[in-house]
C-alpha cells in the first residue's frame, strides 16, 4: 500500500497516509505524466506535500479546488501547511446560480431504489421515532439540578417496575443554562429549540419542568409547542409545588405508562432523518469518513430518506459546490443568505470570516478554512439540495437539507436534533465523547483513533485507505444506521451521555 494519496487529477499536492520520511521518493501522476518527487523534509501523516513547484502567491490545489495561496515559493517535495499557505477567502461575495447537470436535467438519475425497513416507533402524529425515552426538559437553567434529580429517581422506579414499561428506554434530563435573562433572537432561539425537542418523536413522553418566574416560562412556551397530546407531554411549575421532585416523578410515571403502549414495528427507512456533522478533523477526514457519509447520504436519499448538513462556517470556501446543487433558484438564494448571514454575524462581532481551523485540526493536517470546508462538505454526497432551514426550523422536504447553525459540536448537533434528525453521524479524526439529544454515532477517520478509543468510536472509516473499498463500507455504515434506528445503542448512549446546547449570540442581562 502506498503511503500517500492524490485526491483529484488537478491537485498539486498529495496527502501523506503515513509519515513520508525526508529523502523518500514517490511516483505520482501530474498533468498526465508520471513524475518522481522527493520529500525535502519529513511529511507528517495527514499532511500535504507539493508535487510540483508552486510560486509565491500560487494556488494550492486539493480536492480539485483551491485551498489557499502559497505565502512563499514552495519547491516540489516541500511540506505544505500553515507556515507557507494562507487562506484565499475574503468577506462577502457575489454569487451566481450555475446549476449542475442533474438540476438542468430535471433531477434525472434520482430514481428511488428498493425499500428497507427498521424497527421503530410509529407516533400518533404521523412521525416516527428510533427511541422511546422519557425526556425531562427544563425551561430555565435554574431547575437543571431538579431535572437531573427527577431523572435519577424516575429511572430507579422504572427499574423496579418493568411490567408495562418494557419498551420504555430511560428517563433523560437535558439541562441548559438559558431560558431567562436573554433578549431578542437569543430568547427566541431558546424557546424554539426547547419546543422542537419537546415535540421530537424519539421521546415517548416529555416532562416540561419550569421554575415559574423565568422569561421563557411554561405559559410563554406553550404557543411555541402548539397542539399536543396531554398524555405525552406534562408540565410542572416548581414554585407551585411543595415537593417538585416527588410530584414530577409521579408525572413521569404517567408518561411511562403512555410510552409503554408503543412497540417497535417495521418502518420504511424513507422515514429516517439523519443529521451530518464533523469535528476535530485530520488530514484523512476529507478522504475517508466525510466522503463515506456522503455516500451514505446518497444511498439513504435514493430510498426516499432525508439528511441534514449543517455547520455553516465550515462551508466557507466550498459554498458554491452546494449552491450549484440547489434544485431551484429559490433554494440557491436561500443558500446565499445562509452563507452571508453567518458572515455578517462574524463581522458584527468584529471577527474574521476566514478564521483558521482549531489547533487540533491544524495538528491533523488541515491548513486553511477552505481545506477544512472542502472536506466537510463531502458529507453532502452528490444529491441535490432540496431544503434550506433556518436555525430552529424543522425539516419538511425529503432529500438533502442545509441547516443554519455554527460549527460548535454540541450546538450544531443539538440543532440537527431540533430540526428533526433521529440520529447524528459525527465524523472525527481527533475523537470526542460528547453526545446530543439523539443517538450520536462517531465515525473515525483513521484506524489509530478507532483502535485507541473504542469506548468513543462506533465505526472505523480509516479502513478506506487500508484494505477496504467505498461501496462495501457504505453498505456497512448503512446497515449500522438501520441497526441503531432499530435500538442498538451507540457508544455515547451506552456510557449514559446525553448533551444539549443552544446557540447564544447576544446580550445576557
Amino acid at each position: 500500500m502506498q503511503n500517500f494519496l492524490k485526491i483529484h487529477d488537478n491537485d498539486n499536492v498529495v496527502v501523506a497516509l503515513q509519515v513520508i520520511p525526508a529523502g523518500e521518493t514517490i511516483a505520482v501522476e501530474k498533468d498526465g505524466t508520471r513524475v518522481c518527487v522527493t520529500a525535502l523534509e519529513e511529511i507528517p501523516a495527514g499532511h500535504k506535500m507539493a508535487i510540483c513547484d508552486i510560486p509565491a502567491g500560487g494556488e494550492v490545489i486539493k480536492y480539485g479546488y483551491r485551498i489557499g495561496n502559497a505565502r512563499e515559493a514552495i519547491k516540489a517535495g516541500g511540506w505544505i501547511h500553515t507556515h507557507n499557505v494562507k487562506t484565499a477567502l475574503g468577506d462577502l461575495l457575489e454569487y451566481s446560480y450555475d446549476p449542475v447537470p442533474a438540476v438542468l436535467a430535471g433531477e434525472a438519475g434520482e430514481k428511488k431504489t428498493g425499500d428497507v425497513t427498521f424497527q421503530g416507533f410509529d407516533r400518533k402524529d404521523g412521525k416516527v421515532g428510533v427511541r422511546n425515552d422519557i425526556w425531562v426538559i427544563p425551561t430555565v437553567g435554574c431547575v437543571n439540578n431538579v431535572a437531573t434529580a427527577i431523572a435519577r429517581e424516575a429511572n430507579a422506579w422504572l427499574k423496579e417496575n418493568p411490567v408495562g414499561h418494557e419498551t420504555v428506554g430511560e428517563v433523560i434530563a437535558f439541562p441548559h443554562p438559558y431560558g431567562c435573562s436573554q433578549m431578542g433572537d437569543d430568547q427566541e432561539h431558546t424557546r424554539t429549540i426547547l419546543a422542537d425537542l419537546i415535540k421530537h418523536p424519539n421521546a415517548g413522553g416529555v416532562l416540561v419542568l419550569g421554575l415559574g418566574c423565568e422569561n421563557s416560562n411554561i405559559d410563554v412556551l406553550k404557543p411555541y409547542i402548539g397542539d399536543y397530546d396531554d398524555r405525552r407531554i406534562k408540565f410542572l411549575v416548581s414554585q407551585e409545588h411543595e415537593d417538585e421532585i416527588a410530584d414530577s416523578v409521579e408525572l413521569v410515571k404517567e408518561l411511562a405508562d403512555f410510552a409503554g403502549t408503543f412497540h417497535r414495528e417495521p418502518i420504511s427507512v424513507s422515514k429516517l432523518i439523519i443529521g451530518m456533522k464533523c469535528g476535530g478533523s485530520d488530514g484523512l477526514s476529507g478522504i475517508t469518513a466525510n466522503p463515506l457519509v456522503g455516500r451514505f447520504s446518497d444511498l439513504l436519499i435514493s430510498k426516499g430518506g432525508t439528511t441534514i448538513l449543517t455547520e455553516v462556517p465550515e462551508m466557507f470556501g466550498a459554498e458554491t459546490i452546494l449552491m450549484n446543487r440547489c434544485a431551484n433558484e429559490e433554494l440557491f438564494e436561500k443558500t446565499v443568505d445562509l452563507i452571508n448571514d453567518f458572515k455578517n454575524y462574524f463581522k458584527s462581532h468584529n471577527q474574521t470570516i476566514y478564521e483558521n481551523p482549531s489547533p487540533g485540526n491544524k495538528k491533523g493536517g488541515i491548513s486553511t478554512l477552505e481545506d477544512k470546508s472542502l472536506g466537510c462538505t463531502q458529507k453532502s454526497g452528490s444529491a441535490l439540495v432540496k431544503g434550506v432551514l433556518a436555525y430552529g426550523e424543522q425539516v419538511q422536504t425529503p432529500g438533502l437539507n442545509l441547516l443554519s447553525a455554527p460549527g460548535n459540536d454540541l450546538v450544531a448537533s443539538t440543532a440537527l436534533a431540533a430540526a428533526g434528525a433521529h440520529i447524528v453521524l459525527f465524523t472525527t479524526g481527533r475523537g470526542t465523547p460528547f453526545a446530543s439529544p439523539v443517538p450520536t454515532m462517531k465515525i473515525a477517520t483513521n484506524s489509530r483513533l478507532a483502535g485507541q478509543k473504542q469506548n468513543w468510536i462506533d465505526f472505523n472509516a480509516g479502513v478506506l485507505v487500508e484494505d477496504s473499498n467505498m461501496a462495501d463500507e457504505t453498505q456497512k455504515l448503512f446497515d449500522l444506521v438501520v441497526e441503531t434506528a432499530s435500538g442498538r445503542q451507540v457508544r455515547s448512549e451506552a456510557a449514559g451521555f446525553h448533551d444539549m446546547a443552544i446557540f447564544k449570540q447576544g446580550v445576557t442581562l
